[in-house]
């Protein structure tokens, strides 16, 4: 059978991911439950829901500031046509 191995950044989420099963994360879990306690867990789950949603509305503020490009402005005056003599092909219908 044959493996392919996959170099870069979406390379190593995908193997993470695959290595990442079910029961991996119910151990996580209960990890969380013994460490903070079931009391604590909703308020540290909204405390980071909520510097989450700080965090985007940031970024979007950022966004809306950026100076957007503008046009360039119209000529004004006289415009000088150019100097250049182009020479022109005249056809002959024959």
């Amino acid at each position: 059978m044959a493996r392919t191995v996959t170099i870069g950044r979406k390379g190593n989420f995908e193997m993470l991911f695959r290595a990442l099963e079910p029961w991996h994360l119910l151990i996580i879990l209960l990890i969380l439950v013994i460490l903070f306690g079931g009391k604590r867990l909703p308020d540290a789950a909204r405390g980071l829901g909520r510097s989450l949603r700080i965090l985007k509305s940031e970024v979007n503020q950022l966004h809306d500031d950026a100076p957007k490009p503008t046009p360039p402005a119209p000529l004004e005056g006289n415009v000088m046509p150019s100097t250049e003599t182009k020479p022109t092909t005249q056809q002959h219908d024959a």
